[in-house]
């Protein structure tokens, strides 16, 4: 099953025929993310949030999206946060993307505890505020679909949306680690079986010279020195978000943290593993 949606090239794979019941849940899953958190649409419960200050009630996953954020959060000393958006927008990456002055536009992402608290799925905010969870979002709604399928009785499945892949059941994938520098090579193989990976690097989500999407919250900027960055864990968000925080704390504590075994790629060439990395890498 091949398909596209939010922007994302979608493949789902599964032992047996894939029931049109299935697809066209799988489809609904999806557009009800989308109407929830996408920061592109004006009816979005983010673009809500953005509008005004309040108390909000978040989408069943927010609970543990918001909370893996946290953590994620407090092991960079805040430079992964849900509330880049308005940093990357001034940036120039919203609905319509524009090279900009980093120099003159850059800021700090507005500190956590002094905007908003979050207490399970309530979000409480002291101004308004734009929320972005491109660092684990697309890797939760993997997940997502992952239940969606599993609730029609395919056990065993791959759901693969462009970067973030997970494989349940029996199945297993030989996956290659693209190259940040030249997608035709692989930096590296890992054997994905019952877990998910997930990648993330700067060259990817590009819209004007240095400008990406990996923004260091304390900065403002788009980071430099790692350039690419893959995570394995159970279930896809986690090793999304922990993609996201390979840019700016090393393998060994993101794995402390989160529970997910990384790799990250250096602007030098250099590579960095955690030591129960299973898989191969190449340099």
């Amino acid at each position: 099953m091949l398909f596209d949606a939010i922007g994302t090239s979608w493949r789902i794979d599964a032992d047996e025929t894939i029931p049109e019941a299935a697809r066209a849940d799988v489809l609904c899953r999806i557009d009800a993310f989308d109407r929830d958190w996408s920061r592109f649409r004006d009816d979005s419960l983010v673009a809500e949030i953005a509008r005004d200050a309040g108390e909000w009630v978040l989408p069943a996953e927010g609970d543990g999206l918001f909370a893996l954020y946290r953590t994620l959060h407090d092991l960079t000393d805040g430079r992964v946060s849900p509330f880049v958006g308005a940093t990357i927008a001034r940036l120039g990456y919203g609905p319509t993307a524009g090279a900009v002055d980093v120099a003159t536009t850059a800021g700090p992402v507005p500190a956590w505890d002094a905007l908003a608290t979050v207490d399970g799925r309530v979000l409480r905010t002291t101004a308004p505020t734009l929320i972005d969870v491109g660092a684990a979002g697309k890797g939760l709604l993997v997940d997502l679909v992952v239940d969606v399928l599993r609730g029609h009785g395919l056990p065993d499945v791959t759901v693969d949306a462009s970067g973030d892949l997970r494989v349940v059941g029996a199945r297993s994938e030989r996956v290659a680690l693209e190259h940040p520098f030249d997608a035709r090579r692989a930096i590296g193989v890992v054997d994905l079986a019952d877990r998910a990976l997930c990648a993330s690097a700067t060259n990817r989500r590009v819209w004007g010279d240095g400008l990406h999407h990996v923004i260091d919250g304390l900065t403002g900027r788009p980071v430099e020195s790692v350039v690419a960055t893959w995570a394995l864990a159970p279930c896809a968000m986690v090793a999304d978000g922990a993609a996201t925080a390979l840019f700016f704390s090393s393998p060994a504590e993101v794995f402390a943290a989160a529970g997910a075994v990384g790799v990250r790629m250096f602007s030098d060439g250099r590579s960095e593993r955690h030591r129960d990395f299973d898989g191969e890498l190449f340099s």
